[in-house]
């Protein structure tokens, strides 16, 4: 049996990556044409087309899906083995972070973090940038280094996940509002005006779903993209807002809250990352800030 060529796996795993010959070649600082080449070599060994033309840009088939995350994990943990060891130094560690995190994260979460990081690592800053869908194309990309947020469908494979805490839904009006006195029904809380948190812009949301099951409908006045706008409509008029109870708990700060009349699923909330950055030590004592943080504020 011919031996394999072992480097055809780095072109693999930048083409898996990149999904474009130029940009594989650019990663690898290859020419388009070297890079063409090695394509052609990649479809005779695995005898796959691996990346097929769709339009004017290529896509993976089936078998390059297949195996782009152990493609991933083979050359991280190559690289990793010939990369010389380094016992990681904190307090000169120099290092920018970027999270990409949930809606209310950074407020409630985000002082006690800088906190701990600040004290251990003075050299490392954090970046966070809002998460405006779920799509790992950042991670993958590596522009993202970790993100927070419930894992869903969309979430790439390949990502790693570790849960940090669970949370739930809760109703949130300004003090002084009718319904921070009395028994909250679902009747009562359906009769008042509600703001509806979509980032996606839809115009109704589970907790309607789950009103519609008893017969009721609620009046969505507003929606809004954040929890932390539905909560300043709140404190400064009579409207509802339904909110995450463990992500809002700084911005609820003056406001009243109450349990939910209606049963609701409670919500995991985790970190992810892409397996990239398992092997490295800042970024694996990075996550377990993050885990050590969200454990104490429970």
């Amino acid at each position: 049996m011919t031996t394999p060529d072992l480097n055809l796996l780095i072109t693999l795993d930048a083409l898996l990556a990149e999904g474009s010959v130029a940009r594989a070649a650019q990663r690898l600082r290859l020419s388009p044409s070297a890079m063409s080449r090695a394509l052609a070599r990649l479809r005779e060994t695995t005898g796959d087309p691996l990346l097929v033309r769709a339009g004017r840009g290529l896509v993976p088939t089936p078998r390059a899906l297949e195996l782009r995350e152990q493609v991933s994990q083979l050359v991280q943990h190559a690289e990793a083995v010939l990369r010389p060891a380094k016992q990681l130094d904190l307090q000169h560690l120099t290092r920018t972070f970027t999270l990409r995190t949930s809606d209310g994260f950074v407020e409630n979460f985000g002082p006690a973090l800088i906190a701990r990081l600040s004290e251990q690592a003075p050299g490392v800053r954090l970046h966070f940038v809002q998460k405006l869908n779920k799509d790992s194309a950042l991670l993958r990309g590596a522009s993202v280094d970790l993100e927070t947020g419930v894992v869903g469908d969309t979430t790439s494979p390949e990502v790693r996940t570790r849960a940090l805490f669970q949370d739930r839904f809760i109703g949130v009006v300004r003090a002084g509002h009718g319904l921070s006195e009395g028994e909250i029904t679902p009747a009562r809380y359906a009769s008042g005006r509600h703001i509806l948190v979509s980032r996606r812009g839809r115009d109704s949301g589970s907790m309607d779903d789950a009103l519609q099951s008893l017969g009721l409908e609620r009046d969505i006045v507003t929606i809004v993209g954040g929890f932390s706008a539905a909560l300043a409509i709140a404190r400064a008029s009579d409207l509802i807002a339904t909110v995450p109870e463990r992500h809002t708990q700084n911005l609820r700060a003056g406001l009243h809250s109450f349990q939910l009349p209606i049963p609701t699923p409670p919500i995991t909330i985790s970190m992810l990352w892409h397996p990239r950055m398992d092997a490295d030590s800042a970024h694996r004592w990075l996550r377990d800030c993050v885990r050590e943080v969200c454990a104490q504020a429970n």
